[in-house]
């Protein structure tokens, strides 16, 4: 069965030349041209990808992309996000609403299919068990309910910090390069830029830290990445 694709995006033309090269590559293409309408398909169709534009009438596509995140039966949908803006700064915000993927306009069609296909080929969310809970002093990440505890108090994290701590309290003492994080939590190893790793890092030192200028959890090894030692 052919993989579901929804494209939310105002622009008609861009809609249609999109949807015709995605059909062209086998895929289901449905199409919406304002929020509201299209988070009803992404609820009723549950497709596999959704192609959103940031600036949309109406509903945003930030907020679409974060309520797509937050509903437990569309939160593991792939979400590529097409904007004008190229600044690294919204693109780093775009990736923090819960983006896998971010193209700036215009963009050539080549580009657009390359971001699609090296999406599209991330694993589906694991069904398999894993270690429910995550203890490290007095830190403890659930993975079921998706909640973060420092002492009795939760800290509040975004989906990309949720992930980014789990995958380094699952490899505790190991140094993981930034190449291998973008694998990991971001699902690919290119196309988004490594300086979104530290970023990120940054925010995480903020919320978990005791003195985020002078980390203990999360230490940086110089020239490599970084490793967790609780």
């Amino acid at each position: 069965m052919a993989k579901k694709i929804l494209i939310i995006e105002d622009e008609q033309n861009l809609v249609n030349n999109l949807a015709e090269k995605l059909r062209a590559e086998g895929y289901n293409v449905m199409t919406a041209l304002d929020g509201e309408a299209g988070w009803d398909k992404v609820r009723n169709e549950k497709p596999e990808l959704i192609i959103l534009d940031i600036m949309l009438p109406g509903l945003d596509g930030l907020s679409l992309c974060r309520m797509v995140r937050n509903e437990p039966t569309t939160k593991h949908i792939r979400i590529i996000m097409l904007t004008a803006r190229g600044a690294e700064v919204d693109k780093i915000i775009g990736l923090e609403s819960g983006a896998d993927d971010y193209i700036v306009k215009p963009f050539g069609l080549g580009e657009f299919l390359a971001r699609v296909r090296a999406v599209m080929r991330r694993p589906e969310p694991e069904t398999t068990l894993q270690q429910d809970e995550m203890i490290s002093d007095d830190l403890r990440l659930n993975m079921t309910g998706r909640r973060v505890f420092k002492s009795d108090d939760e800290v509040k994290l975004s989906n990309k910090e949720f992930d980014l701590l789990a995958e380094l309290m699952r490899n505790k003492n190991a140094v993981l390069s930034r190449d291998l994080i973008l694998t990991k939590v971001w699902g690919y190893d290119y196309f988004v830029d490594k300086r979104t790793v530290d970023v990120h890092i940054r925010w995480l030192r903020e919320k978990i830290e005791d003195d985020p200028s002078n980390p203990r959890r999360i230490v940086t090894v110089r020239g490599v990445g970084y490793r967790f030692e609780g």
